[in-house]
């Protein structure tokens, strides 16, 4: 069926615009105003982009099914405790789609790339929201139940989120972001300094993780006597501890495409590989 379908080209990245273009990423590049049409073609033929489609939107049919699966066989309606697991199991299930289809249309101009990371940018801080919800109900440690930090932990969380997608927003279009209208898209495609405005996303996204996961760390790693929970579940954790740290570390350095420009554009650069480790 597809092979009497004509895909969309592909092209250098010399062919297309600056605002489009990825750190030591030299082919594969689509279309910088495609269609809606063929955005959805580009699924099913190798660009630079298909595989961080694909491992954005597979998961997400996983956790959608885990997510029924606690709403079909638990009392969810009537039983308040397991509440926070929803919110972390849709933020699960909004993260990845969101990304996934901000991949897949963020070819078809400049407005829409930047519109559809804007929504990514969202859906990630609203995954680091639902995962302050889950240990605020299930991780905090039982000394500090009811204290001043608990209290208002949710709400420095929806503060943090706030800011960090602010703050990755931002980063994209740098100052001229403030006084955004359509000739800005055009005049400001990327933030002025990319370093700049990569180090401020990671940083953007970093800060809520730490954050969120203050009850976690403080349960692993200095947790001791009464009150602390040493079990199977522990190992998983740090396997998830380990794999943030690689994505971050992944997306600040840009390996393996930075060491052999070009040998990584289709399968194997580092924004597929943070995908894959993120949601490991």
């Amino acid at each position: 069926m597809l092979s009497l379908i004509r895909l969309p080209r592909v092209f250098t990245v010399h062919q297309v615009p600056k605002a489009f273009q990825e750190d030591s990423i030299i082919s594969g590049y689509r279309h910088p105003r495609s269609s809606a049409t063929d955005c959805v073609l580009s699924l099913f033929q190798l660009t630079n982009e298909t595989l961080n489609i694909w491992t954005h939107f597979l998961p997400t049919w996983y956790f959608l099914w885990k997510l029924l699966t606690v709403v079909l066989m638990q009392d969810v309606w009537h039983d308040a405790y397991t509440w926070p697991l929803l919110v972390f199991l849709v933020s699960c299930c909004v993260y990845p789609l969101a990304s996934s289809c901000a991949h897949t249309f963020s070819t078809m101009s400049t407005s829409a790339r930047h519109i559809c990371f804007f929504f990514d940018y969202g859906a990630i801080s609203l995954y680091s929201l639902g995962s302050a919800v889950t240990y605020s109900a299930y991780v905090m440690p039982d000394g500090w139940l009811n204290s001043t930090f608990h209290k208002y932990f949710i709400s420095i969380a929806v503060f943090n989120t706030i800011i960090s997608t602010a703050m990755a927003c931002y980063s994209r279009l740098g100052l001229p972001f403030l006084h955004y209208n359509h000739d800005t898209l055009k005049r400001f495609p990327e933030c002025q300094s990319p370093k700049l405005g990569q180090l401020i996303r990671i940083l953007s996204f970093a800060f809520p993780y730490l954050f969120d996961n203050i009850p976690l760390f403080y349960r692993l790693f200095l947790c001791s006597g009464e009150g602390c929970t040493v079990n199977d579940a522990n190992a998983l954790h740090y396997r998830h501890i380990t794999l943030a740290f690689l994505t971050a570390f992944l997306c600040a350095t840009h390996l393996p495409e930075r060491l052999a420009p070009g040998r990584f554009d289709f399968i194997g650069h580092s924004h597929q590989l943070f995908h894959m480790s993120g949601l490991i």
